[in-house]
Order: structure tokens, then sequence, then C-alpha cells
């Protein structure tokens, strides 16, 4: 496969730097969100602790150094303002290159811990743990503002794009690893960390989480990404096939975008995860499934500064929003599909488009086809 140097972008020119979010405006309504949390619960200080809540807070400052490891710094954030913790070996760097305006910054050694300095800077009390708060901070995450909707949708463009310039040069004889590779050089070079890459050639396609192995891809693929740049992640699932397909094939890849369709349909302002669920479900069985596919893979819901924010069973009562985020991924024997989209005024805008991939539409939305070679 054809595999750009890492310094080229996924249309293959050189890219700029990319500038910090830091909106004002934007990182000024998420304070004020957050201490209507404080008012409702009677307490003045808040720590933050996770890489989800504190890329939000922060406007999509990095607070990572290993994708699969803790933060390296903790927030307080109480009615005087915002003073972030870090370790000493990071303070210089994230002055520089992550801190947005206004946010206070304080050291330990590399060797302590984070929650020592908080006792001297909370005050009397303890501060709310982040978990304690973790439905409320949900809920604060979940309408977009202005400038992260921009980032997101351009973010989830690049992903798609990345998707399409390399699924288009695969081949029956390209591995999966040599797919996942590709991908993942063009979301790096596009200034995003891919968080999840996946592809099963036609002699895995039974697995709905393939990790990609040395196997060729044979007659028909899946790729699956999510890549994240400014704490939000994107995620996508495309199909591609070198033949015309089997009459089964065809006929599974229309039904599952009639499930995901109604899943659509089901997502509105106002309507609780729990219920769109129990949509899903029935979605299953209506198009031919069975009753027990929703139990072979997770269906997906809420995303943003989460793969998952979280993931929709019938037990969950989160209350869709306008401006929210969401990716589902319905999937069958062999069939899946999965793009990020947000409810706006006008209904569900697919974000992971390119123009270049083959569509249909699908009760109003442009839906992925599999792009056959």
């Amino acid at each position: 496969m054809n595999v750009p140097a890492p310094a080229t972008t996924l249309a293959g020119a050189a890219q700029a730097p990319t500038a910090l979010p830091g909106n004002p405006n934007d990182r000024a309504a998420k304070r004020q969100r957050v201490l209507d949390i404080l008012d409702a619960r009677g307490h003045d200080a808040l720590l933050l602790t996770s890489n989800t809540a504190l890329t939000w807070y922060l406007d999509g400052s990095r607070m990572h150094i290993s994708l699969a490891g803790d933060p390296v710094a903790v927030l307080l954030v109480d009615r005087g303002g915002d003073r972030l913790i870090t370790f000493n070996n990071e303070a210089e760097r994230l002055a520089a290159e992550e801190l947005p305006p206004g946010v206070e910054l304080h050291t330990v050694p590399w060797h302590g811990q984070l929650t020592d300095a908080v006792g001297a800077l909370a005050g009397p009390g303890e501060p709310l743990a982040e978990k304690a708060v973790a439905a409320e901070l949900r809920a604060a995450r979940q309408p977009m503002l202005p400038g992260e909707s921009a980032r997101y949708a351009r973010l989830c463009a690049d992903a798609a794009r990345a998707m399409t310039d390399v699924l288009s040069r695969a081949t029956p004889v390209t591995t999966e690893f040599e797919v996942a590779s590709a991908l993942a050089a063009r979301i790096v070079a596009a200034g995003a960390e891919p968080l999840v890459l996946l592809c099963s050639g036609s002699s895995r396609s039974a697995f709905r989480h393939p990790l990609a192995t040395h196997s060729p891809l044979g007659r028909r693929a899946m790729a699956v990404v999510c890549a994240r740049r400014h704490g939000m992640v994107a995620n996508l699932t495309r199909w591609v096939r070198f033949d015309a397909g089997t009459p089964e094939e065809l006929d599974a890849e229309e039904r599952i975008a009639a499930v995901e369709a109604d899943i659509f349909d089901a997502t509105v302002p106002g309507a609780s995860l729990g219920g769109i669920f129990g949509e899903i479900q029935a979605a299953y069985v209506r198009h031919g499934f069975g009753a027990d596919q929703w139990t072979m893979h997770h269906q997906g819901g809420p995303a943003g500064y989460a793969g998952r924010d979280p993931r929709a069973t019938a037990a969950t009562d989160d209350v869709v929003v306008p401006n929210q985020t969401f990716t589902w991924n319905p999937s069958g024997p062999g069939v899946k599909i999965e793009d990020t989209v947000q409810l706006t005024e006008a209904g569900a805008g697919v974000l992971t488009s390119d123009p270049r991939w083959p569509v249909a539409d699908v009760n109003g939305l442009p839906r992925p086809l599999t792009l056959q070679l």
C-alpha cells in the first residue's frame, strides 16, 4: 500500500501547525456550567481528574502523554478560578502549548502525587470528586458550543478523508495491518490521535471488533477509525469490496441502513437514551435481523469528548438535547454502519463525510455505501 510520508496531510500537502482552540466564549460558558453544578450541589470546588472532563473544560488542551494512561494533571475549579496541578517535568510544555489563558499552574515533583497539592489550594472542605457529579458533567458536555462544533466538524471530515484515501488504494492482497498503518499515518499527520483502528478482511468478517492482523483483505473488508483531536473523538466505519457482492450481502447492507434510519428517527431532543435503545431493539426485528442482534455488540450513543459518552443501554436515562453529537453503530452478521452526526435545528447532519465516498439517500441522510473497486 502506498503510504505518504508522515509530514504530509491526508491530501498530501504540507500542513501548518494546528493552533490551540481555547475559544474564550466557549470557555466562559463551560465554566458557568460547572459553577451551576456546584450551586446545585451546595459545594464550592470540584476536582476534575479524567481526560474526558479535562479536555472538555479546558477547550481542547491535551492533558495526556500515554494514550492509555491517566492524565498528567488535575484541575481544581472553584468560585475563585481554575487551578491546574501537574508534575514539574510537564509544567513548562503545558504552559507554553496547552494551557488556555486564565488558568493558574501549580506543580508537584514528578515522583509525587497530583492530589498532594489539592488540599492547600482548595481551602476548607473537600472539593467534590468528579465521579460524584459524573452525570451532571456528562449533561454539561452534551450541547456543543459553536467553537467546539466547528473543530469537531473539521476533525470528522479529516477522518472521513483518511478512510477514503486508504481504502480507495487497497487491493485484495493488501493486509489488514497495512490498512491500519496507513490510516494511522494519515490521522497523525492531521494532528490527531488514532484511539481505535480496526480492520477485517473477508476471512474475519464475523468479528465485530476486529483488531488488524497480517491477513489479506480478500474480496471484502471493513475498517473502523476513532480519531481524537482537541479532546473530541470522531468515529466511523467503512466497507470496501473487490467484486459485485453477493445478493445476501447487498440485502443485509440495505437492511442495516434501515435499522440505523429508525435509530436516527428516534434520536430527537427530549428523547431518553433508554427509550431510543428500545427502538433499536425493535428495529433489528423489524428489518429481519432477529431479536438477539443487539446483544452481539454495543449500539453506540452520544459522542464528543469520549468515544461514546455514554454507551446507550436500556437503563440509560440521559436526555437528548439540541446540538448534541451521536455515533450509533448497529451491526449484524457481516454488516455494520457507523458515522458521527450532530443534531441541529435542521435535524441530524453527518459530520464524518467525504464527497468522494459513494452514498445513498436513506430518509434524507446521505449514508455510506460499500466502495466497490
